[in-house]
Order: C-alpha cells, then structure tokens, then sequence
C-alpha cells in the first residue's frame, strides 16, 4: 500500500464523475484514509461513504478562510494528523477577454487561486508540527498554453497563479520535509465538459493529441497518487503535465 493510513484530503472531490473523486477513490485503494471537502449542495458525507466506512466527507466553502479552518480543525480532532491536501476545487467560464466582468474575474480567481491559498495555509500548521506533509495543486494545460479548451482568459491566470503560488510555498516548506507540486490535466472527460464540445472540434481536439485520445480522470489520479506517495520524496515544486502530449515544451 502506497499511502498506508495516511490521512488525504481532497477538495471539490464529491463529484462521482471527477477529478477530485477519482483521485480519493485511488488513493484509498492505496490504504488512504480520505476526506472530501465540497459545497453542501455537493453532499460530500455521501461521496466518502462510497468509498468505506473510515472516511469522512466535510462541508466547507474554499473562499472563506474562517471555514477551512474550521473544517481543518475537525479534521485533526478526528484523525490528529493530514498527510496529504489535494487542492482540487475549481471552476470555469467560457468567456472573451473584452467580455469578463468583474463578477467573472472574482468567482474564477477566488475559487481556484484564493481557494486554493486558504486551505494549504489552513493544513500547513499540522504538517509542520509532524514535519511532513505532501501538497498537490491541480492547474491546468491552459496555465501553460495561453488558453484551454473551453475556459476563458481568466480561468487561465487563475490557473498559472496556482503554479507560481504552488512553487513558492516548495520553496519556503522545504525545510519542514513538507512537498508541494502541481498537476497540468489537458482535456479530461468529466461532467464539466461533457456534451460541451462540438463533434467538429473534438475532431480537431484528437488531432493535436499525441496519445490519439481524450483523457480520463484515473489518468489525473494516477499522477497525484504518485505526487502524494514515497515514490515522489524527492520532487518538490514540480509541474507534472497529464495531457497526452497536447502540449509538448
């Protein structure tokens, strides 16, 4: 077992279809102890029932810092330690530059760049106190392309933040044996696109694609299963790219 009792959480992971669970769901399999974290509406207790009767599922909005505090505390009064924080939450818009607003602007950036800030902060404490601790951020190929495939401008600064934000905290935590890197999915098959994209594009989508197809979110868990375990103790600050090759640099 890669992540024996380790204690793993995971945001915007109750999703059944998604990055987020797909990757709780590996990880647990690797003898992980798994919390989801997400919105009320997201039922996250129900999603980590699915995967056994030892984890827990936590209602928190990643915007208000007061509330993953709060939800990092509850954690740690039943666990007593965090091993693993993957900072999965985020969402998009299909926007123009010339027709974001700031309404636009606020919701991309506060949930995946501010989300992403107040729960590392929150879990950063506990896994100083154990000197150890491995954090995963989940960017995009958009952060590095200059645009995705269905997310505007400001989804891609959002997520290019998370990367220069993910590189700082390595720099500065390295010293307390804590790890923290980042994951670059391209195209991956998950409720948020499905059905978005043209047959025409998606053609034209495959083409640029190295590996021929789409990717599925395993692919995505696979790369952070091995960014949270042993097998990754020497990486810190990397930039691991899932994307079949669509972007190649």
């Amino acid at each position: 077992m890669l992540l024996n009792n380790r204690i793993a959480i995971v945001t915007g992971g109750a999703g059944v279809n998604g990055l987020g669970f797909a990757t709780a769901r590996m990880m647990s399999e690797q003898g992980a102890k798994i919390v989801i974290l997400d919105l009320e509406t997201a039922n996250p207790s129900q999603s980590a029932d699915l995967l056994g009767k030892d984890n827990m599922g936590v209602i928190a909005d990643i915007t208000n810092k007061a509330q993953c505090e709060e939800a990092v505390q509850k954690i740690l009064a039943r666990y007593g330690r965090i091993d693993i924080l993957v900072n999965n939450a985020g969402i998009t818009q299909p926007r123009k530059t010339v027709d974001i607003t700031d309404a636009d602007y606020d919701a991309i950036l506060d949930v995946s760049l501010r989300g992403t800030l107040h729960m590392s902060q929150a879990v950063l404490p506990a896994m100083q106190k154990q000197k150890s601790g491995s954090i995963i951020c989940i960017s995009s190929v958009s952060a590095q392309r200059g645009g995705g495939i269905l997310g505007g401008p400001h989804y891609s600064a959002a997520k290019a933040g998370v990367l220069g934000l993910a590189r700082a905290m390595a720099r500065e935590f390295g010293g307390d044996n804590i790890r923290v890197n980042c994951v670059t999915p391209g195209l991956i098959a998950t409720d948020i696109n499905k059905g978005k994209i043209p047959e025409d594009k998606r053609a034209s989508i495959l083409e640029s694609i190295p590996l021929g197809r789409i990717g599925e979110p395993n692919d995505v868990a696979g790369a952070c299963l091995f960014l949270a375990c042993d097998l990754s103790k020497y990486c810190t600050g990397v930039t691991l790219d899932v994307n079949g090759g669509m972007l190649i640099h």
